[in-house]
C-alpha cells in the first residue's frame, strides 16, 4: 500500500510541478480567474490519499464519447470508455467550465469530437456538451462539466473525491445527475 499511495503522490506531484512550469512560462491568462499557488496544488494533492472505487468499467467496446457507470463503494457513479472516473467541480455553476490552466492539466476536461452517447445506465437526456474557451467541446451531465483526475492512475480509482483544489472542490458524479459528497470507505488499487 505504500509504495501504490508514494506512485500516486509521485504522478500527482509530477503534474502538478509541470502545470507550474508551463503556467509561469506563458505570458497569458485566459481570464478565467488566478491559478493557484503551487503550495495550494502541492496540498491538494498531498492530502487526496488514494480512495479507489472498487468498480471495474468495462471499456472493451465503448466509444469515446460513451459515459459509463458502474456500481462501487461510493454509490453509481459515471466513467469515461476507458473506465476513468469523471468528476465535477463545484466552482462551476453552469455548464461553462471554470477550469483552465494548471487546473485543466491537474483536471483533464472530458472533452469529445462527436456527440456523447450514454452507456448502461446512463440517463442519455442528461448528456450534452458546451463549448471551452479552446473551442473544444466539454461533456456535460445534467448541466456540469466532466472531468478526468490526472492522480487516478488506474480505472476505477477515485481519488480526486473530495480534493479541494483550483478554488473549490471535486466530486464524482452519480447516474441521477447529483454529485456525490460521501468520502470512499475503501481505499485501494481501484479494483
Amino acid at each position: 500500500m505504500t509504495s501504490y499511495r508514494t506512485r500516486v503522490l509521485t504522478a500527482v506531484s509530477a503534474t502538478v510541478l509541470i502545470a507550474g512550469a508551463v503556467t509561469a512560462c506563458s505570458g497569458s491568462d485566459n481570464g478565467g480567474g488566478s491559478a493557484p499557488s503551487n503550495a495550494e496544488t502541492a496540498s491538494a494533492a498531498a492530502t487526496s490519499a488514494p480512495q479507489a472505487a472498487e468498480v471495474a468499467a468495462s471499456p472493451s467496446a465503448s466509444s469515446p464519447a460513451e459515459v459509463t457507470s458502474a456500481k462501487g463503494p461510493l454509490g453509481t457513479i459515471l466513467f469515461d470508455h476507458k473506465g476513468r472516473t469523471l468528476y465535477v467541480f463545484d466552482k462551476d455553476k453552469t455548464s461553462k467550465s471554470t477550469c483552465e490552466g494548471a487546473c485543466a492539466t491537474a483536471w483533464p476536461p472530458f472533452t469529445v469530437t462527436s456527440k456523447p452517447t450514454a452507456g448502461t445506465g446512463v440517463k442519455s437526456d442528461l448528456l450534452s456538451t458546451s463549448t471551452r474557451s479552446d473551442g473544444k467541446k466539454q461533456v456535460t451531465y445534467h448541466g456540469h462539466p466532466l472531468y478526468r483526475f490526472s492522480g487516478d492512475p488506474q480505472p476505477g480509482n477515485t481519488n480526486g473525491q473530495g480534493v479541494n483544489a483550483f478554488g473549490a472542490k471535486w466530486y464524482v458524479m452519480g447516474t441521477d445527475g447529483k454529485q456525490i459528497t460521501k468520502k470512499s470507505q475503501n481505499p485501494g488499487t481501484g479494483y
